[in-house]
């Protein structure tokens, strides 16, 4: 199964996925590559930035849109 496959299956039972779940559950880096990847390919996927409420740093959150 290809990240892509993975980033896929997640969204679509998650309903969203971050950098650091990437990272910490599936060991993918590139994250933001593989959504312009799914993007490219006609993968509807809106980023939504967020600031998390103890260090203030600014994250994206990603969701497979209908």
């Amino acid at each position: 199964m290809t990240q892509l496959d993975i980033i896929i299956r997640h969204l679509k039972k998650a309903k969203s996925i971050t950098q650091r779940e990437a990272l910490i559950d599936y060991s993918i880096q590139s994250l933001t590559k593989r959504i312009s990847e799914l993007r490219q390919m006609g993968y509807n996927i809106v980023s939504t930035f967020k600031k998390h409420p103890t260090t203030g740093q600014r994250y994206a959150r990603y969701t497979l849109a209908k």
